[in-house]
């Protein structure tokens, strides 16, 4: 399996349909990032992205690939010192309850450890999937107001939603806020 295509600690993911690999996404990936994308859209369970948006992340992002196909894929964003967001978590319908879920999750959660982050947000409709990976719903206040009002700052839509804000709320209906600490 080429590099990139294992856990962090080393050992390949697997499953009973074919092993499959976690790595880095590359600007080649973009458009099945989209592909994966589209079916959650069009379900109104995720909000599309315009292309140009996933460029300009794709650092942020990794891939789970079979046999030469992208079969997930999930993003890392930076919130603050210590705070990231796990974003735009896919995985195709053929490949749910495979392990590929949670094998990106790992991954993401690896980053984030690499890049000193004590603490993740996810908002999600999958609240189950998450609470098995150790997060938990959260309240209104989880920064301290000094770190609010920086983060009132923020053009970002992920920082919004963590934030809470009412402009954000018609996009946030059913979704659980959760946090994990590291």
């Amino acid at each position: 399996m080429p590099t990139g295509y294992v856990r962090p600690g080393g050992a390949p993911y697997s499953c009973a349909m074919t092993s499959f690999g976690v790595r880095p996404a590359r600007t080649s990936d973009v458009r099945g990032i989209l592909a994966l994308l589209e079916p959650w859209v069009q379900r109104r369970i995720l909000l599309g992205k315009e292309v140009v948006t996933v460029f300009e992340s794709v650092q942020e992002f990794v891939v789970a690939e079979a046999d030469g196909e992208l079969v997930g894929c999930g993003a890392l964003h930076v919130m603050w010192e210590d705070l990231g967001e796990i974003r735009t978590l896919i995985v195709s319908d053929a490949w749910l309850h495979h392990g590929v879920g949670g094998a990106i999750v790992e991954r993401l959660e690896h980053n984030a450890l690499e890049l000193g982050l004590s603490r993740l947000f996810c908002l999600t409709f999958e609240v189950d999937f998450f609470t098995r990976r150790g997060f938990a719903p959260i309240g209104e206040q989880v920064v301290d107001h000094d770190v609010y009002s920086q983060m009132l700052r923020s053009p970002d839509e992920g920082v919004a939603e963590f934030l809470d804000l009412a402009h954000v709320k018609p996009n946030t209906l059913g979704n659980t806020r959760m946090l994990k600490n590291l």
